[in-house]
């Protein structure tokens, strides 16, 4: 027996799984007139297996919000599990689907994470720690908040950001899961690792931004449809194929990792690329977009001590540019590869990035960290291992002197 449930804006395969309990297998098997396309499309209807333990009848007197209460289930979840319901006209004898909840933590990391998650998981985690920040640092070419938290109130001042690259948005669940474990230690007391969150809470301000190219991991995820006001660019940019998932770009198909000014001319003409596409173009000058307008304006407000730009995939830590670093930044690098499982690499053959513009004006160290191995976009599977060596090497920026 099956469940019809209408796709909504934002769905995928996985994250319909995920908020059902079901395995994404059993979810293929009972909607084979989907799996052909690239991705499902909100409006289509389609099944879900039925488990008896996650399926609620409506009693007299119940209300949404106690509903919600009962299975401790956040208002927004349960809405997204049923719409079909109306919260405001419950009928007597209705079906509900009591979505699977994972108790404690926020931040979640069994489906995609794309701008959504991150805006609601944003928005909790400042609840549930008010001492955690958050700020809007600029919009998107679509008009998307790009969001930076912060933790920690002191005068040494680290960035990290990730998903500057659409289809590496795995970066982003790593940052936000580290801001909620960080302020989870912080709260309770003790250590944490090898760190002393007290101490390190004190001495640091650590500023994330956890997605840099909402837009552009949208689009990896979720795809297009007719109505989206670059559809016809984006098909074309794309070589007509309605598969994003290996989309790097930005929604005008302009790599934001090439369009900062630290030897930008050699860039494009290393690049060679004459138009906008899934990766690589980088405009017709630097700093042409507005999400890298956005992160740079935002380093130089805030004239970080150190900097870490988290890309996929690799397992390697860049920590050199031109030889403008400092000369402790090689020193660094080998103690982040020392806290994880990464190799220090000297880079070269490569300019406007992100962290080559940092080092090259500010003269500070300033890190590309390639997270992971194998091909992008990487696995939700893979998240664990990554985190693991990706918490050492954010714990190693923090507590390095």
């Amino acid at each position: 027996m099956a469940i019809p449930y209408i796709v909504q804006q934002g769905d995928t395969w996985l994250r319909i799984a995920a908020r059902y309990g079901i395995h994404t297998t059993a979810l293929h098997m009972v909607n084979p007139q989907l799996q052909e396309a690239p991705y499902i499309i909100p409006g289509q209807v389609m099944y879900i297996p039925f488990r008896p333990d996650n399926v609620y009848l409506i009693q007299e007197r119940d209300t949404f919000y106690e509903i919600a209460r009962r299975f401790h289930v956040p208002i927004q979840q349960l809405l997204n599990a049923n719409p079909s319901v109306d919260p405001r006209h419950l009928k007597i004898g209705q079906s509900m689907i009591i979505p699977l909840t994972k108790s404690g933590d926020i931040i979640r990391v069994d489906a995609e994470y794309g701008p959504a998650q991150l805006m609601e998981d944003s928005a909790r985690l400042c609840e549930q720690y008010p001492f955690v920040r958050r700020y809007i640092i600029g919009y998107s070419v679509m008009g998307k908040p790009i969001i930076a938290m912060r933790i920690g109130t002191g005068d040494r001042k680290v960035h990290a950001n990730g998903a500057v690259h659409a289809n590496e948005w795995i970066t982003t669940p790593i940052l936000m899961k580290y801001i909620e474990q960080y302020a989870k230690a912080y709260r309770t007391g003790g250590s944490w690792g090898s760190m002393d969150p007290q101490e390190c809470y004190q001495r640091n301000s650590l500023w994330v931004v956890p997605m840099v190219n909402p837009d552009g991991v949208e689009l990896s995820q979720e795809g297009i449809n007719p109505s989206h006001p670059y559809y016809r660019s984006l098909l074309h940019w794309n070589g007509g194929s309605y598969q994003f998932t290996r989309w790097k770009a930005n929604i005008r198909g302009v790599d934001l990792n090439d369009q900062f000014p630290a030897h930008w001319e050699e860039e494009r003409d290393r690049r060679g690329k004459r138009g906008p596409g899934p990766k690589d173009y980088t405009a017709e000058g630097p700093l042409m977009e507005p999400e890298a307008v956005a992160l740079a304006e935002f380093t130089r407000a805030h004239q970080f001590d150190m900097v870490l730009s988290l890309h996929s995939q690799g397992e390697e830590i860049y920590w050199n540019y031109r030889d403008y670093e400092p000369v402790e930044s090689e020193a660094i690098a080998r103690r982040f590869a020392q806290a994880s499982s990464y190799r220090s690499v000297k880079l070269s053959g490569s300019d406007a990035g992100y962290k080559d513009w940092f080092i090259q004006e500010f003269r500070k160290p300033g890190f590309t960290i390639e997270v992971g191995m194998g091909m992008n976009p990487l696995p939700i599977q893979q998240f664990q291992s990554i985190y693991q060596d990706v918490s050492g090497i954010l714990t190693e920026a923090l507590c390095c002197s």
